[in-house]
């Protein structure tokens, strides 16, 4: 699948643009868009630009913005909205929150990569509203219902 992308930085350049690191990689390395390094404190949430905007070519495909896990590992920098969701018809900029849940200062620097890109299908519904549901063995058992082992 093509995936228009477009520069809407001076900072970056086309050899910043995402990319899958190896053959087997989901998602491709999202890069912070800064003019200089940025201190990020233990619990700050900071909106991190990335230059770049992209479109999807169909409704039933999204993009799915994840944690780096060296980066969470390591520092304790995730995202704030756990997954952010490009939906097809959003053109504007890709800013990812990062949330820093560690313990000590974290130096964001100019083009470090911070996030993942990944293109994935979806399906489109169209809910239908019914007087009841069907039986399943599960039924409306919520959290824990299933036990621990």
């Amino acid at each position: 699948m093509e995936i228009q992308v477009q520069i809407v930085s001076p900072l970056i350049t086309a050899d910043d643009l995402p990319r899958y690191a190896t053959q087997g990689a989901a998602g491709m390395d999202l890069r912070a868009c800064l003019e200089s390094p940025q201190v990020v404190r233990p619990g700050e949430i900071v909106p991190v630009p990335t230059g770049l905007a992209i479109q999807l070519p169909r409704r039933d495909a999204v993009a799915l913005v994840y944690a780096r896990s060296g980066l969470a590992a390591k520092y304790g920098i995730a995202l704030a909205n756990g997954v952010g969701v490009i939906d097809s018809d959003y053109t504007g900029e890709i800013v990812v929150p990062l949330h820093h849940f560690g313990t000590q200062e974290f130096v964001l620097q100019p083009k470090e990569r911070i996030a993942q890109l990944v293109i994935a299908p979806i399906y489109v519904a169209r809910l239908v509203p019914v007087e009841r549901l069907g039986e399943t063995a599960r039924g409306s058992g919520g959290f824990g219902s299933t036990g621990r082992v």
